[in-house]
């Protein structure tokens, strides 16, 4: 069975003081690899690492992290066919949907290449009698990202290539129940260049997050996932003095008029029901039809009779497991 790994400083660390976590296969249940979590030890040396790294990152000048984003995007181009194959696999959305993940994060990280310009600061002469005043822009240090499992692509790609291009360094605790496209996107990430220790990725639940929220050398914390978890990542983070954005408990209500184009609204609510296997920020709980509206709602059932769910690979298949 395959062990999934740490990344630490560099190198791929298992661990063995604490029970692996299966990963399974939406589609069959069946147990595909498995997750060593990482010790309160290695979560410990990941953080020195990302801080004796952000030493001598932050040194280095915009246009140079700019050209690692510029030869990672190349490489996440290369291997995309890859990635969605093996996100399909952790996940249950089928391979196009799943190659939407992979695509949405590399448009990240083509943002990303942009970073000199984005990294200009600003002057103003005069603001008062003899006073002029500059801005500048300047990383803050080792930043947290703290990911869920139903973009196991895209919301990392969110968070690491921003925050390293901006010249901080970065700890990934990717879900737990999807670690695979995680740490490949790592592993493309050390070969397009990135020094060691800029990125770290560690495993675990709660006990390996709470570590990491009262680690006093985390400056900044991100966060994407359900409201509980996301009020308590605010919490502990901001109790203990770090930055935080949190994104919770997304779920979207639609109101249709009777104006709206009736094509665009039905085919987007079919697609807002099955995209990503069900479950995305963009799935719509609640669809209120407005007057002659109402009228649609049997041909919105009719296009959802002909959705054919199947295995991601399954190339008819609509909705995944």
């Amino acid at each position: 069975m395959p062990l999934i790994p740490s990344l630490i400083n560099g190198e791929l660390t298992t661990s063995s003081s604490l029970p692996n976590i299966p990963v399974t296969n939406p589609a069959n249940n069946k147990v595909i690899a498995e997750l060593t979590c990482t010790s309160e030890a290695e979560l410990a040396l990941a953080v020195a690492s990302a801080k004796t790294a952000f030493q001598s990152w932050k040194e280095v000048p915009a246009s140079e992290r700019a050209r690692v984003m510029m030869r990672y995007q190349q490489l996440l181009k290369e291997h995309h066919d890859e990635l969605a194959t093996i996100l399909s696999s952790e996940t249950g959305k089928t391979l196009a949907d799943a190659k939407g993940d992979v695509w949405r994060g590399i448009e990240v990280v083509e943002q990303a290449i942009n970073i000199p310009s984005m990294m200009m600061g600003e002057t103003a002469e005069n603001v008062a009698r003899g006073i002029d005043t500059y801005s500048f822009i300047q990383p803050l240090g080792v930043c947290l990202g703290i990911t869920p499992f139903n973009f196991p692509a895209m919301i990392p790609l969110w968070m690491f290539p921003m925050a390293i291009a901006c010249g901080n360094t970065f700890i990934l605790k990717p879900s737990e129940q999807d670690p695979l496209t995680p740490m490949r996107l790592a592993e493309l990430f050390i070969q397009a260049g990135a020094p060691q220790g800029v990125l770290n990725v560690v495993h675990g639940g709660k006990d390996q997050v709470n570590m990491l929220l009262q680690d006093p050398d985390i400056r900044a914390v991100s966060f994407v996932g359900s409201v509980p978890v996301g009020q308590h990542i605010y919490k502990t983070a901001t109790d203990n003095m770090k930055r935080a954005q949190c994104f919770a408990g997304a779920k979207n209500h639609s109101v249709i008029m009777p104006d709206s184009n009736k094509l665009q609204v039905l085919n987007n609510l079919v697609g807002a029901s099955v995209g990503a296997a069900g479950q995305r920020c963009m799935a719509i709980s609640v669809a209120v039809f407005v007057g002659e509206t109402k009228e649609w709602i049997g041909e919105l059932t009719e296009l959802l009779k002909a959705v054919k769910p199947g295995l991601g690979n399954y190339e008819s298949a609509v909705l995944g497991p």
